[in-house]
């Protein structure tokens, strides 16, 4: 509750600076913002900094679009200091920044943040006949958490490089500064060796064979990622995820041979990437047969200038034996003394694109809201277990601008108090300032969606405002086709077989009946029992009669699971229904037809985000929407991962964002 004074005065501080000074929103929101009342107009900057930090100023400002000239030009004033007043930690990336009719004046501990600021004197900038205009305002500012990243696993997939730029580029714009680039896997080792170039050999490739990393070009994103300030995490799996190496050079990672081998790899990696402070040594699902293994290789490593980075739950270390550790799966725990990074229920091929990120919003991380000596920040991670056919596709099934804008939030602001084991994935509808806050978090996405992210993929779209009413569950006895009162006619409450079954307010295009990792994380059910049907309703106001498109999943298919595509005519295994007026809305005719689980096998449009959206006609006036959720065991067949849940939203005909002028009301109130 200490935090929610503060986060509401910020909130009403925000709007009103919006109101006064028409300013862009900013993503992550500072820490210390004072508005005041005023504009500052210019065609041109005349920088004046320190002259060994003015060259590569003068190209960040140009990279964003600012034109310097020392005539007729806003002065911006770039200082180097050794204290900022009011910053609590993280000082290597803290900033002043001030706009007044005087000009913009920038302070900072660092040239790392100077680049900060850079981003955030990007944001406030709107143009204006081919002018800038930046609204007079003071702020101090600093991250919460001084790891913020993201992750590819391009051992099991390939991104080409001048794609991970890209991402680096648009993502250190919202202050994103970590890159972990997962280099190797049992399917492809994808860095090129030119000590055991047999690595990267055609034969050597169980997918996509032939695409690997060049030496060259590890440098060149290294380089691409120091001008961005951007730390690069590059990680060679050892000895699990390790069969690559296996095949091409014949021996274990953890044995003698294997060992000898490895260190000589390893000597050409760390000269690769010298200028890297750390290297990610995987040690995860593996059976160590070989218990000096991990000792040695880490003091190997730590020989050749690296700190060394691990993940946990992996080997078991003490303080002192390892730099820093990395969580994965709800078994990871921290380490007094050794820094940690969460990336516990960070796996976004797993997210779902509404729900998990409105968890991700909410969530602290590693149970604490900044950071400390023990928690150093959070990475998400995208694992690409199956086949993936473009970057396209990973981008967009698994959410990774949305995500990584919501992780750059919360990451940077801090002040969360519950992990994702205690808030769970739902906007609370008893709480309005949880509700306004995620409101206004979601306004400067999907503004940044429309102004930054234009041609990337980007499926998120506005749910802050869908309302709904969702049933107790009803018994079916494994009678996924039962039918139940709610297909009869709506209503608050329902007698069933001489019970009371209730209805519960929801808001949110994605809800989980039942979190795709059970109970670990809060559902709409407190405990969700299987051989159940719930119904979610609601009442859509559209104030003229129009064509529409719906986007509906009743089944997230993950991006790691080699899992059966639903039947064709029906939306999933499960029996799941949605009605429009009444009348059902038919699936899409499915592209996957296959009886044999692969991991080789594409997803193609099983996910809403792999699909157009289903054509719907809005009649003027009130629609009444209906979905039905069976659901038999909590395990099958069919997928790996039975996920009670829904999507549903609607949108323009193009699926391009949310129909911004109806009302989802389950009780029919315009207000």
């Amino acid at each position: 509750m200490r935090y929610l004074l503060p986060l509401l005065l910020g909130l009403l501080t925000t709007l009103a600076g919006r109101a006064h000074n028409h300013t862009p929103p900013l993503l992550p929101k500072p820490q210390v913002v004072e508005w005041q009342r005023g504009t500052l107009q210019f065609n041109a900057l005349a920088l004046e900094c320190p002259e060994s930090l003015k060259e590569g100023l003068s190209n960040d400002l140009i990279q964003m679009g600012f034109i310097l000239d020392d005539a007729d030009a806003a002065k911006l004033n770039v200082r180097i200091v050794e204290a900022l007043d009011k910053v609590t930690l993280n000082e290597d990336e803290a900033y002043r920044l001030k706009v007044d009719n005087e000009g913009i004046a920038i302070d900072a501990l660092t040239l790392t943040g100077v680049y900060r600021a850079l981003q955030t004197l990007r944001q406030l900038s709107s143009d204006t006949d081919k002018n800038h205009a930046l609204p007079y305002c003071s702020i101090v500012d600093w991250p919460a958490f001084r790891i913020r990243g993201f992750m590819h696993d391009v051992g099991r997939g390939f991104i080409p490089l001048d794609e991970l730029k890209k991402q680096i580029d648009l993502l250190a714009r919202f202050k994103i500064n970590v890159f972990h680039w997962h280099l190797t896997e049992d399917i492809a080792w994808r860095l090129e060796s030119r000590v055991f170039p047999q690595l990267t050999g055609y034969d050597n490739f169980e997918r996509l064979p032939g695409k690997y990393y060049t030496l060259e070009e590890a440098r060149e994103l290294i380089d691409y990622c120091r001008q961005r300030h951007v730390l690069l995490i590059p990680e060679i799996d050892m000895p699990g995820h390790s069969a690559a190496f296996t095949r091409a050079l014949g021996h274990d990672m953890q044995s003698p041979q294997g060992m000898d081998l490895l260190k000589q790899l390893m000597d050409e990696v760390c000269t690769v990437f010298a200028e890297v402070p750390y290297l990610h040594i995987g040690t995860d699902e593996v059976e160590f047969t070989n218990p000096d293994f991990v000792p040695e290789m880490v003091t190997y490593v730590r020989s050749k200038g690296k700190k060394v980075i691990s993940w946990n739950p992996g080997w078991n270390y003490k303080k002192g034996e390892i730099d820093m550790i990395q969580m994965w799966s709800y078994r990871g725990r921290l380490h007094p003394g050794i820094p940690a990074i969460d990336s516990r229920l960070h796996y976004i091929n797993h997210f779902d694109t509404f729900a998990d990120l409105v968890a991700l919003y909410n969530s602290n991380v590693a149970g604490v809201s900044q950071g400390n000596d023990d928690v150093a920040g959070a990475i998400i991670a995208a694992w690409n277990d199956r086949y993936v056919e473009s970057t396209a596709q990973i981008v967009s099934e698994n959410g990774l601008y949305p995500t990584m804008l919501t992780l750059a939030e919360t990451c940077w602001q801090g002040r969360r108090e519950k992990y994702f084991d205690e808030q769970g994935s739902l906007i609370d509808p008893d709480d309005p300032v949880a509700q306004a806050n995620f409101a206004d978090f979601e306004d400067r996405l999907l503004y940044y969606k429309e102004k930054v992210f234009a041609d990337e993929p980007f499926a998120y779209v506005k749910q802050s405002n869908v309302n709904w009413r969702i049933t107790d569950a009803f018994p079916n006895k494994g009678d996924l086709l039962r039918r139940f009162p709610p297909e009869e006619a709506l209503q608050p409450t329902y007698q069933y077989e001489g019970k009371e079954y209730a209805t519960r307010p929801a808001i949110g295009a994605g809800i989980y009946l039942r979190h795709v990792w059970g109970t670990l994380i809060p559902g709409f059910y407190t405990d969700p029992q299987p051989n159940h049907t719930a119904y979610a309703y609601t009442w859509v106001y559209s104030p003229v009669a129009r064509e529409a498109g719906i986007y509906v999943r009743f089944q997230n298919y993950g991006r790691s699971e080699k899992d059966l595509p639903p039947p064709q005519g029906k939306w999933d295994y499960k029996e799941s229904r949605i009605w429009l007026n009444d009348v059902g809305i038919a699936p899409p005719v499915w592209e996957n037809t296959h009886g044999k689980k692969s991991n080789e096998i594409s997803l193609q449009n099983e996910n809403w985000e792999g699909r157009p959206p289903i054509p719907v006609q809005l009649k003027k006036g009130w629609n009444k929407l209906l979905l039905k959720m069976p659901v038999a065991q909590f395990s099958s067949d069919e997928v790996r991962l039975v996920k009670w849940m829904f999507n549903a939203v609607l949108v323009a005909p193009d699926g391009s964002k949310a129909l911004d002028d109806i009302i989802y009301s389950p009780d029919k109130k315009r207000k």
